[in-house]
C-alpha cells in the first residue's frame, strides 16, 4: 500500500479547487487534477476512492475550515454586538484572503447533486450552538437558525463575491451591513 503524504494531499486539493473554477465539474478530470498536482492519476486515488468522494471531502475539510477559524477569533467575554461583529468581520476577512477556497464552497454548494450528499455539521454546529446560547440569554431574538444564518454570512459572501466594488468600498459596505445586522438581531 502507498504511504500519504500531506503536501501531496494539499496539492491534490488545491488542483481540484482551482480546476473546479476554472472548468467545472464535467471539465474536471482525474488526470487534470494528477497533472496539476504534479502526481499520478493513482497518486490522487491514494488519497480519494472517485472524484465524487474527493469534491466531497475536500468541500466538507474547507466548509468546517472556515467556522473552526471564525469561532476561534469569538472570546467568552465578548457581547453580542462584537460576536456578531467578530463572526461577520472573520468571515470576510476568511473569504478574501482564501478567494479560491471560497469560490469552490461556493460553486459546489449551488450543486444539489453533489451538496446533498455532503453533511457539514460539525463547524457550523459550533456557530449554531453560540447563537442558541446568545437566544437563551436573551442576547439575539429568537429566531430559527437558518434566519440567523442567512442574515448573517450571506449579506458578506455578497460582498466578497461582488465583482463591481474595490477594496474601500467593500469595507464601508461590511461596516454597515454588521450594523444592520446588530440592529436587527440585537435585543
Amino acid at each position: 500500500m502507498r504511504r500519504k503524504d500531506d503536501e501531496k494531499e494539499q496539492r491534490i486539493k488545491e488542483a481540484v479547487a482551482s480546476l473546479m473554477l476554472e472548468e467545472g465539474w464535467s471539465g474536471t478530470s482525474i488526470s487534470k487534477i494528477a497533472r496539476r498536482a504534479e502526481v499520478s492519476p493513482a497518486t490522487v486515488y491514494t488519497y480519494f476512492d472517485s472524484k465524487e468522494d474527493m469534491l466531497q471531502c475536500i468541500y466538507r475539510e474547507y466548509s468546517e475550515h472556515i467556522f473552526d477559524y471564525m469561532m476561534e477569533q469569538v472570546r467568552a467575554d465578548m457581547g453580542g454586538g462584537q460576536v456578531i461583529d467578530t463572526l461577520m468581520r472573520s468571515f470576510y476577512r476568511y473569504m478574501t484572503e482564501n478567494e479560491d477556497i471560497c469560490s469552490f464552497i461556493e460553486q459546489f454548494g449551488n450543486c444539489r447533486a453533489l451538496a446533498s450528499k455532503c453533511s457539514c455539521r460539525r463547524g457550523i454546529g459550533s456557530v449554531s450552538c453560540l447563537l442558541e446560547e446568545m437566544k437563551r440569554e436573551r442576547v439575539i431574538r429568537d429566531c430559527s437558525e437558518k434566519s440567523l444564518e442567512a442574515v448573517i454570512f450571506y449579506p458578506v459572501k455578497a460582498i466578497v463575491f461582488d465583482q463591481n466594488l474595490d477594496s474601500a468600498e467593500k469595507s464601508d459596505l461590511l461596516d454597515e451591513i454588521i450594523r444592520l445586522v446588530q440592529q436587527a438581531i440585537l435585543l
